[in-house]
């Protein structure tokens, strides 16, 4: 029987893939590459680019073309033989990186291709992928002797393996908790929280109304609900997931996953002569060192201190004088700030939902890209679904095909939580041929419900333009070389640029005029009402910056500090940064900290601060479009050409500088904030 993932298909060929093709083809195509690079390095003895680098280029990409579907449909369609499938495929690979990257007669050939008289003559792209290369040889322990080689390979395998079954206990939690509801208990309920509370009772075979821990399902009852005890069970059920309190209680703790992925990142950094592990994670990103990441945070916390503190007070004094409440919980916080908002504001995200159709805002989101970068984006009819709700799209230029994607926007019980982007096909020379870039972009917003279309919140609006940014940065790279195309080989703590980048245009009265269209009438949002949204738009801005500041703090802490000493545990570490910046202080069962994915089953250890360094990029980057207009197709061009074109191909402060004229300040940052330091 013909295995699909070993076959080459311009886009995968989902109808087909099983789980049982997954292992077999991941492990045929490891062994063939292993092969294939050893032969490579018997036949030359001069390599060059031509002779050795591009046919390993073609090797790993067909690898991960074999992987690609198989991983992205673990994430969107999970089932326990997908799940099955995809961790017999993580130790493959694991040992697989390992191999390449510890290889000593291939790390000697790139060394030889970087001191030959042609290498300063190679174009950007090729060269960069070679210096990145060496520098990720030295980080795989090329050097190592040969014990501690293997200690690598064997860290690196578990770690892999911990950080599958992080995310598999945060998914399995999440899916396990519901509750059943009658009417009366959802007092506040918003109709469309409300229709979709029935649709999930109905589908599970209830009658009445069902919660889950979905997030278009539980952020309404703690947003609106008047119901304080289901607030509160609500809110505990969420906040303490895959840890050992909570309703499934030790059921799929991830606490001794935190211990173990911390003792064996530190023990891999200190292998590789590094201090700590966030030593190790800033080897690859902009910031130089461990004390300026610590000194840019502390450095936001204090100037935003004094303000969350005002915001904190003012909504402890309006619970206490409007609605009697002496004390605020924690599940009564998003509560009544959304009640002051509305009294403050006239506005909640409810009053613009109706104006935000996925049917108006996809076509609108379409017109802000094409407006800055002169695109054209079509949606294909036909193709191969993976799942009903999955669309796929084509960008042209001048009716020339640049790029595709894939479009999965509901929450669904299968399917991993958050929003992403991740690549399907990266851009590169394919036997002379330009193969096309595909993305797949997800999201978790509300379905269809009884009937009616699916309408996002103004949040849910942000963060779809978020991930598209990302897309754009994969789908509009000019690279042709994968190690440095699209996203590859940008810095981590810059790669959040283009996403946080165009949330902009969502908050900018211009484009609001033709994102929104009322889903009865479509008609655009009206003027008194996107008045309203965007005064409210810095609405307890310093407290929403307090927060980020807390995880970014702990994780980077975390991963400098574990080990000395210092810490007992991951939870006293979180306890300590909280009494340093946080207004919200939670209950002692919260346990955040077991389903912080991000850093536990994603990439952002000891990086989760790049969404803030980031964002004083993107900030800086758009207040040049406030100079020359959101609009201005020249410098819609200049940040296409330097930021999304360029990849990884050069460092991103010198496509920043080469873009703005000058390096990044932080004013734009805190001022688009409300932040008046």
């Amino acid at each position: 029987m013909p295995n699909p993932l070993l076959e080459q298909h311009p886009l995968p060929p989902f109808s087909r893939i099983e789980p049982a093709h997954a292992e077999p083809a991941v492990r045929e195509l490891i062994e063939r590459n292993k092969q294939a690079i050893e032969a490579l390095l018997e036949e030359n003895q001069t390599y060059t680019w031509d002779n050795l680098l591009a046919p390993i280029e073609q090797l790993e990409d067909e690898l991960a073309q074999a992987f690609s579907p198989v991983s992205h449909l673990n994430s969107v369609c999970n089932s326990e033989a997908m799940r099955e499938a995809y961790n017999a495929c993580l130790p493959l690979l694991s040992e697989y990186g390992t191999w390449m990257g510890q290889h000593t007669r291939l790390c000697e050939a790139y060394q030889q291709i970087a001191d030959s008289p042609d290498f300063e003559h190679m174009d950007d792209a090729r060269r960069k992928a070679v210096e990145n290369a060496l520098r990720d040889f030295r980080l795989a322990g090329v050097s190592l002797p040969p014990e501690e080689k293997a200690r690598y390979g064997e860290l690196r395998k578990r770690l892999s393996e911990l950080g599958s079954k992080f995310g598999e206990n945060v998914l399995d939690a999440t899916n396990a908790w519901s509750r059943r509801a009658k009417r009366e208990e959802l007092q506040g309920l918003p109709d469309t929280a409300l229709a979709n509370a029935r649709q999930a009772a109905r589908r599970a075979g209830y009658e009445d109304y069902l919660i889950n821990l979905e997030f278009p399902s539980w952020s309404p009852v703690l947003t609106y609900c008047e119901n304080r005890e289901l607030r509160e069970e609500v809110y505990t059920a969420n906040c303490t997931r895959a840890s050992e309190v909570g309703p499934h209680a030790g059921r799929w703790d991830n606490a001794g996953i935190i211990e173990e992925t911390l003792d064996l990142r530190r023990q891999l950094a200190e292998l590789l002569g590094f201090s700590d592990y966030a030593e190790l994670s800033l080897a690859t990103k902009m910031a130089e060192s461990p004390d300026r990441v610590i000194d840019f945070l502390e450095q936001l916390a204090q100037q935003s201190r004094e303000q969350s503190l005002r915001e904190w007070h003012e909504l402890e004094n309006f619970a206490r004088e409007q609605h009697g409440v002496e004390s605020l919980a924690a599940w009564d916080v998003t509560f009544y700030s959304e009640k002051l908002r509305q009294q403050r504001y006239q506005v909640s995200q409810e009053d613009i939902r109706p104006y935000l159709p996925v049917s108006r805002v996809l076509p609108g989101l379409f017109e802000v890209v094409s407006r800055l970068y002169e695109l054209e984006i079509r949606e294909v009819q036909d193709f191969e679904h993976y799942h009903c709700d999955a669309q796929l799209f084509e960008i042209r230029q001048d009716d020339q095909l640049i790029a595709r994607f894939f479009l999965d926007l509901y929450a669904r019980a299968d399917k991993r939580g958050g929003a992403w982007m991740d690549d399907c096909r990266v851009r590169r020379l394919r036997g002379g041929e330009l193969q096309i870039p595909v993305a797949y972009l997800v999201c978790n917003f509300t379905p269809p419900v009884e009937g009616k279309p699916a309408l996002l919140t103004h949040t849910e609006l942000t963060t779809l333009f978020h991930e598209f940014g990302h897309g754009l940065h994969h789908m509009l790279t000019r690279q042709t070389v994968a190690a440095v195309s699209g996203i590859n080989g940008v810095a981590w703590d810059a790669v959040e640029l283009p996403s946080q980048f165009l949330e902009n245009w969502c908050w900018e009265r211009e484009a609001l005029t033709f994102i929104s269209g009322h889903h009865e009438t479509g008609k655009p949002l009206p003027g008194e009402l996107l008045d309203k949204l965007l005064a409210a738009r810095n609405f307890q801005s310093a407290m929403m910056l307090a927060r980020q500041l807390e995880f970014s703090l702990f994780d980077f802490r975390l991963h400098r500090e574990w080990g000395e000493g210092s810490i007992g545990s991951a939870q006293s570490l979180l306890d300590e940064v909280r009494e340093q910046v946080a207004v919200i202080v939670p209950p002692p069962f919260n346990r955040f900290q077991n389903s912080f994915s991000h850093i536990f089953a994603g990439g952002y250890a000891a990086g989760y601060y790049s969404y803030k360094w980031a964002e004083v990029l993107s900030a800086d980057a758009f207040s040049r479009f406030e100079e020359e207009g959101i609009f201005n197709r020249e410098t819609g061009r200049s940040f296409r050409i330097h930021i999304l074109e360029m990849g990884g191909s050069r460092e991103p402060m010198e496509l920043f500088v080469a873009f703005r004229g000058r390096e990044p300040d932080i004013a734009p940052l805190l001022r688009q904030s409300g932040i008046s330091a």
